[in-house]
């Protein structure tokens, strides 16, 4: 076994029913081991996939820089999104929830989005899109998914999908506000779930504890974090606040094929 393979079997946190890690790296150390990935973009693209899913939207995930997506949209009978000054669909969350009912839209972004369609590619079981707006619905989802498994095993995988240094094509930059929403979905599940292993690892652990210290100024923490700072420069500060509304949603985004849905009731206790 060489160096390299010693410390990806060490990185894995299968000891653990809950565990946490950032961008592809960490997804592709943590999916195959785990029951249930959720993905966290907060600023904005899961918080642009569950404001649009409350209305009954449709969203299919796209890799940010790869050409095609008008062709891609249109042979699903959707509209690619662009930038919000365009006047359409766009990553803004706040313009999504006025979406109309049974939209379907196609959701370029270089981070989140290329997360989802990543953890697609690897075989993961069951793929979530979690962000503030719909953390307990996401655990609950997620938790109820992960008793459903036949033999008891597996976990739930929360990757936070960071930003870039110098534009998509940089390297990862922890964004505080995808640890916060982590933590967020890992505070609204319920330690009992766990099922023969240890809840959180350590690493699951310490972005929980960053969502309970942030949790009474959300609002504020967001603004002042790195992305929420260009998002004010843009004039989006309607953004931030949406994306910083805690648990306003009672719906989960699950990937079912190759789109974003409102996941199925669970009818959970």
């Amino acid at each position: 076994m060489t160096s390299g393979a010693r410390r990806a079997h060490h990185l894995t946190q299968d000891d653990f029913a809950y565990r946490f890690d950032w961008g592809l790296e960490g997804l592709t150390a943590l999916a195959p081991q785990a029951t249930v990935v959720i993905i966290v973009d907060v600023l904005r693209f899961t918080s642009a996939v569950s404001a649009a899913v409350e209305g009954g939207g449709t969203v299919f995930p796209y890799p940010w820089a790869r050409e095609g997506v008008d062709a891609y949209a249109a042979e699903r009978t959707a509209i690619a999104a662009g930038r919000r000054d365009g006047g359409g669909p766009s990553l803004s969350p706040t313009d999504l929830l006025t979406m109309p009912n049974g939209a379907r839209i196609v959701l370029p972004s270089p981070n989140g989005a290329a997360l989802a369609c990543a953890a697609r590619d690897l075989g993961s079981l069951r793929v979530l899109a979690g962000c503030l707006r719909n953390a307990t619905a996401t655990a609950h989802h997620a938790r109820h998914l992960l008793r459903l498994r036949a033999d008891r095993t597996g976990g739930i995988a929360i990757i936070a999908a960071g930003e870039r240094w110098d534009g998509a094509d940089g390297p990862l930059r922890p964004a505080v506000e995808d640890l916060i929403g982590a933590g967020a979905i890992l505070a609204a599940l319920d330690p009992s779930a766990a099922v023969g292993a240890p809840c959180c690892s350590p690493e699951a652990a310490a972005a929980r504890s960053a969502f309970q210290q942030a949790r009474p100024k959300l609002f504020e923490v967001l603004c002042a974090s790195g992305s929420g700072k260009e998002l004010l420069e843009l004039g989006w500060e309607d953004d931030v606040a949406t994306s910083a509304a805690l648990d306003v949603t009672i719906t989960a985004a699950e990937l079912i094929g190759d789109a974003f849905v409102a996941a199925p009731s669970l009818h959970e206790t």
